[in-house]
């Protein structure tokens, strides 16, 4: 598990339902994080400047017209960039074997526009599996489960007590909070499954393969 090195992912949408749509896909390592944002409106000048003072570690941040313009630049992203090293991809409730988000929202998009599926060779983590079974936590959710076990660190970094208030930033076209949101969100991921790695054996975790049959 260790030797691959983690690849946190996130993404905010416009809701829940099957016509809603991507808003914001964050990647983060310990180098720095990739961050995708679909805008409707031109954000302020500088929002890359601010987000860099406020997050420290380097933020690489691309502004999109549109959802289909921003899956065309994410699958080119983790095609020439994270399938090309040693990485596993990790996600909080972002797939399971019962369900999870991040990661069926994503397929219905890219097939709604047609694209193909970019993560065929990156192995893939749940890392919320591993709190459920391995930790004794009374928190289920990312910030609840980080705060018990870490601290308040990234948790007092993030604008939203709640992950619907992306919803309504993205909207009003508060894009700056709303990206500090998802940084964070992808930085407590990515916290959390080092922490695992201190803990538990490899047999702990369940790593998929992201590689369609066909």
């Amino acid at each position: 598990m260790t030797e691959l090195t983690t690849i946190a992912f996130d993404i905010e949408t416009t809701g829940f339902q099957a016509g809603d749509e991507l808003t914001v896909v964050g990647f983060d390592s310990a180098v720095s994080s990739r961050v995708f944002l679909h805008t409707e409106t031109t954000p302020e000048a500088g929002l890359a400047d601010r987000l860099n003072d406020t997050l420290q570690t380097p933020v690489q941040l691309s502004l999109h017209d549109s959802e289909q313009e921003l899956l065309n630049e994410l699958a080119t992203f983790v095609t020439s960039t994270l399938t090309q090293r040693d990485a596993k991809l990790v996600a909080y409730n972002g797939e399971r074997w019962n369900g999870g988000f991040d990661l069926p929202f994503l397929r219905t998009r890219l097939c709604t526009h047609g694209l193909e599926w970019p993560f065929g060779t990156l192995p893939y983590v749940d890392v919320m599996d591993v709190f459920e079974t391995r930790f004794n936590t009374s928190e289920d959710t990312l910030s609840g489960v980080y705060e018990e076990l870490i601290g308040a660190g990234l948790n007092d970094l993030d604008p939203f007590t709640d992950s619907s208030e992306a919803v309504t930033a993205w909207e009003e076209g508060a894009y700056e909070p709303l990206i500090i949101h998802n940084v964070a969100d992808i930085r407590r991921t990515r916290a959390l499954m080092e922490l695992a790695e201190r803990y538990c054996s490899k047999s702990d975790f369940s790593m998929k393969s992201l590689e369609p049959i066909a």
